[in-house]
């Protein structure tokens, strides 16, 4: 079977057409694939984060009561020392 040349090159358009269509569709799906990644990891982080803020807040909420109590009993020292002089 013998081409001519509009034929080739009608086989070139159709060939490159498929190739560049195929591409987007690829492209299309790896960005999806990607966003989609992207967002759970989000959530991910987004939890993982809200965790450490919890367990952070209630070291900082023990700690300022050690201090507090350490506090009052410095003061009852001090009271204590300041009048027996």
């Amino acid at each position: 079977m013998r081409l001519d040349d509009p034929q080739v090159w009608t086989l070139i358009g159709v060939f490159t057409t498929m190739m560049l269509g195929g591409m987007t569709l690829m492209t299309m799906q790896f960005s999806r694939v990607i966003r989609a990644e992207i967002g759970g990891l989000r959530g991910e982080l987004s939890g993982q984060l809200e965790s450490l803020e919890g367990r952070l807040t209630g070291r900082i909420d023990a700690l300022e009561h050690k201090v507090d109590s350490l506090d009052k009993e410095v003061a009852n020292l001090a009271t204590r020392f300041w009048r027996s002089q």
